[in-house]
């Protein structure tokens, strides 16, 4: 079967034309003009993958991807957005989305961020393990370092006692650098083993992500444990 795109872009050229690529790369495509619609759609048809423009008249994406959390839908969401700051970036991640692309966008671009949100949703056993890590024994369930508890089964994390909020891709993120805490992992191999796809060296989202996923493990008086290597990635330890 295959699987569903639930595109919501008040551009009627911008709206046509994806999806049109997106039928053409094999995807089903349910095309709405706005927040309303858009909603109004989801909770009929429930997609695999939600495409959101973020400026939209009435409810724009930011407040379907909100609503959607708040009733507990983890339906991975891409933002389309022409905003590109670093708070407009933080406020798209804040409302519960997984990904954004910034207009203009190459279309392939859009397709490879699709990809790599939807295997990361794949039942286990639908393909191959992925890369970013060996099959893990079923005894284990806890993995720690640096102060930092996850519970890889459950999606749960905690920094001491105090447990985090975290998106998916801050969850597979910080997951990835617990388990090679002490390690310094380049941005291509970040890339490739949370995204599957190395956006190249003008890429910012790494940035953004390791900033905001920083913003929710600081704590006063106690050590950051994200650390930059300039020029190479990011390190998890506690100094």
């Amino acid at each position: 079967m295959p699987q569903t795109v639930l595109l919501a872009e008040d551009d009627r050229a911008i709206r046509n034309a994806l999806e049109r690529a997106l039928t053409l790369e094999g995807y089903q495509v349910m095309a709405v003009a706005d927040g309303v619609e858009a909603l109004a759609q989801a909770h009929r048809n429930r997609p695999d993958v939600l495409v959101l423009d973020v400026m939209m008249p009435g409810i724009d994406g930011l407040q379907v991807c909100r609503v959607l959390r708040a009733e507990g839908d983890r339906t991975p969401v891409l933002m389309l957005t022409a905003l590109v700051e670093t708070a407009d970036r933080i406020a798209g991640l804040d409302a519960g989305a997984d990904d954004y692309v910034v207009k203009p966008f190459d279309v392939e671009e859009v397709f490879a961020r699709l990809r790599a949100l939807l295997r990361r949703t794949s039942p286990v056993g639908a393909g191959s393990a992925p890369a970013a890590e060996a099959p893990r024994p079923l005894p284990e369930r806890f993995i720690d370092a640096a102060g930092i508890r996850m519970d890889p089964q459950a999606r749960r994390a905690w920094r001491g006692v105090r447990e985090l909020e975290l998106t998916r891709t801050e969850f597979e993120l910080l997951e990835l650098l617990v388990r090679n805490a002490g390690i310094v992992l380049d941005h291509s191999t970040i890339y490739d083993r949370i995204w599957g796809y190395d956006f190249g060296p003008g890429s910012k989202n790494l940035a953004v992500y390791v900033g905001y996923l920083r913003r929710k493990l600081d704590e006063p008086d106690a050590p950051q444990l994200i650390h930059t290597v300039r020029g190479v990635g990011y390190v998890l330890r506690e100094d």
